[in-house]
């Protein structure tokens, strides 16, 4: 399976364009949050990536809540958040929102480490685990310095390990690659972003 994934469009019209022309190429397309900008412009996002044909997969970022997301999204689009679906025998598991609470206030669609553990331990098999936020220690560090990934999230890709681990949130480490056990991490970002599954 060729699969076409990014996070954190941020509204970007010319990284949608991209994306839309790239992914005539791929078997599933998946998108790891923030869509719009402070819960603004979400429905024009999902406008500018309206000619993906390809099974279309999507978790909340910090910047929409589910119930937007679910709402704003094509029929056919399927949007995960503690929850999890099969697509041509890959099993997906998905959370959004940032973890743990960002320092971005009321606007900002987070949750605590535990909030995302107990969700998170509804994952009992996964091919990939897409999160809006990093596991701790991977894809995480900010331009200060420091490391503001998921403890939770760290923990259920050891638990589960499942083949990819796709996050996005932290823009100063977007184009991160690693490995948690034998679970392949990245830090997506909005550009084309490319994984063979087997």
């Amino acid at each position: 399976m060729r699969i076409l994934a990014f996070s954190d469009l941020h509204m970007a019209r010319s990284r949608a364009v991209e994306l839309v022309a790239a992914s005539a190429e791929a078997d599933l397309v998946i998108g790891a949050g923030d869509f719009c900008n402070m819960r603004q412009g979400l429905d024009q996002a999902m406008e500018m990536l309206a000619g993906i044909s390809a099974p279309l997969v999507l978790t909340p970022g910090n910047a929409e809540s589910v119930q937007e997301l679910t709402a704003a999204v094509p029929e056919g689009v399927h949007v995960l958040h503690g929850t999890g679906m099969t697509v041509d025998g890959m099993r997906l598991f998905g959370l959004g929102y940032g973890v743990p609470v960002t320092p971005f206030g009321g606007w900002s669609c987070d949750l605590t480490e535990a909030e995302a553990a107990e969700l998170l331990d509804r994952c009992d098999a996964a091919d990939i685990l897409i999160t809006h936020s990093p596991p701790k220690g991977h894809g995480d560090v900010t331009s200060m310095g420091g490391a503001v990934g998921s403890v939770a999230v760290r923990d259920a890709i050891e638990r589960v390990q499942p083949q990819l681990s796709l996050h996005g949130h932290i823009h100063d480490s977007w184009g991160y690659r690693g490995a948690i056990g034998r679970t392949q991490v990245a830090n997506l970002g909005p550009r084309p972003n490319w994984f063979e599954l087997h």
